[in-house]
């Protein structure tokens, strides 16, 4: 089956062309004009991927994010027309996965959305065991004290990759090569706010991690 993906946007010339293309790689699309009608959408239709734009109507896209998040754990790739950092970093911090500045190039956009979709391709094996962490490859699913963890699917690709690889550093660019994928455009703050995002559900002190460790000036590596 296609997999389905919404867009939330609210200027239709922009939804029309992505909605276009996407059909056109195989993908079902669903479309909102606004962020209440995209809300509905979101958790009644358990949409693969989620393009939603920030600046709309009745509920703009940071509040679509944060009621996503609420439910579900889907990927989400924020659409916005403001480049300021603040904007970027607050939508990271929500919850989104990823964003793409317009005017954005479709070939950019469907790369990001192609990385998004994509699963880690280390997916698979056997269950690994680190400290209180639980990591089932076949699950998709990584349990801490035998609690299940609600991460989202680049949150558990990025943490399963580090913990496969404990003791080595990775530069952030190198996470993003090997997590997102080689296509990926992204930027290296991306890296910085899912790892910031990942502490705050598996540490007990988030402010004094004991899994996944910043190397000054290098990047980052998993001690556990």
């Amino acid at each position: 089956m296609p997999k389905k993906i919404l867009v939330i946007d609210d200027e239709k010339n922009i939804v029309d062309i992505i909605a276009f293309n996407l059909k056109k790689a195989g993908y079902e699309v669903l479309t909102a004009g606004d962020g209440k009608s995209g809300l509905a959408l979101a958790l009644s239709e358990n949409p693969e991927l989620i393009l939603l734009d920030i600046m709309m109507p009745n509920i703009d896209g940071f509040e679509v994010c944060r009621r996503v998040r609420e439910r579900s754990q889907v990927p989400i790739i924020m659409l916005t027309a403001r480049a300021e950092e603040t904007d970027k970093v607050l939508g990271l911090n929500i919850g989104a996965d990823d964003y793409v500045t317009k005017p954005f190039g479709i070939k950019e956009l469907m790369a990001r959305v192609k990385a998004n979709l994509r699963h880690s391709p280390l997916s698979g094996g056997d269950t690994l065991e680190i400290s209180d962490l639980q990591i089932d490859p076949k699950k998709s699913e990584i349990t801490r004290h035998g609690e299940l963890l609600d991460l989202t699917p680049k949150e558990y690709d990025l943490l399963k990759f580090l913990a496969e690889h404990k003791g080595q550093i990775f530069s952030r660019e190198t996470l993003l090569e090997k997590v997102w994928g080689f296509e990926y455009y992204g930027d290296l703050r991306t890296i910085d706010v899912t790892i910031r995002r990942i502490r705050l559900k598996i540490e007990e002190k988030p402010e004094t991690p004991k899994y996944i460790i910043a190397k000054r000036g290098v990047g980052y590596y998993f001690e556990g």
